[in-house]
C-alpha cells in the first residue's frame, strides 16, 4: 500500500473541493492517485462534515449530501461571512438559500408522506379485515354445501333413489 505524506493529500483533496471541484478520474491521472484512494479521502472529508463533491459538476448537480453539507457549514454565517465563504467555493447565496428551503420541505414531505402511508395502512387493514370476514363466511358455506351432500349420499345409500316414487 502507498503511503502519502499529508501535504501531498491535503493538496489533492483541496482540488476537488469547491471552487475548484476537479472530477476524481481527472484527478487520479493528474495526480498518479488511485481512483479508489481518491474516493476514500473524499468520503473522509464528508465524515468531517464538509462538502466535497469531486465530480465536475456545477453546484446545482452536486449530490443531496454535499449540498446538505454547505447548508450545514453556512447556518450560523451572518451576510459578510456566507458571501466571503461563497466566494471561496464558486457558489451564490441564493442556490445556498434554495438548498436550505430543499431541506426544509423534505422534512415536511416526509411528515406529510409518512401520514398518507398511515392513511393507507388503516385502509388496507379494513380492506384485509373485510376479506378475512368473506372468506370465512364462504368457508362456512362451503363446508355446509359439503355436509349436505355427504347426508344426502348417506340417505341415499340408506333409502335408495327417489325416482322410484
Amino acid at each position: 500500500m502507498k503511503r502519502y505524506s499529508p501535504e501531498f493529500k491535503e493538496s489533492v483533496v483541496r482540488k476537488m473541493m469547491p471552487p475548484e471541484n476537479v472530477p476524481i478520474m481527472r484527478l487520479s491521472e493528474e495526480s498518479g492517485v488511485s481512483y479508489v484512494t481518491l474516493a476514500k479521502w473524499r468520503d473522509e472529508v464528508r465524515g468531517g462534515g464538509e462538502a466535497a463533491p469531486g465530480n465536475g459538476e456545477r453546484p446545482d448537480r452536486w449530490s443531496s449530501e454535499d449540498k446538505f453539507l454547505i447548508v450545514l457549514e453556512t447556518h450560523s454565517l451572518n451576510e459578510a461571512e456566507l458571501g466571503e465563504y461563497c466566494r471561496s467555493k464558486g457558489i451564490f447565496p441564493a442556490e445556498i438559500e434554495e438548498w436550505r428551503e430543499a431541506c426544509l420541505m423534505a422534512n415536511q414531505r416526509d411528515l406529510r408522506n409518512r401520514q398518507e402511508m398511515q392513511k393507507e395502512i388503516r385502509a388496507e387493514k379494513k380492506r384485509s379485515k373485510e376479506l378475512e370476514r368473506e372468506l370465512l363466511r364462504k368457508e362456512r358455506a362451503l363446508a355446509e354445501t359439503a355436509a349436505l351432500l355427504t347426508l344426502r349420499k348417506k340417505a341415499q345409500a340408506i333409502w335408495g333413489d327417489d325416482e322410484e316414487d
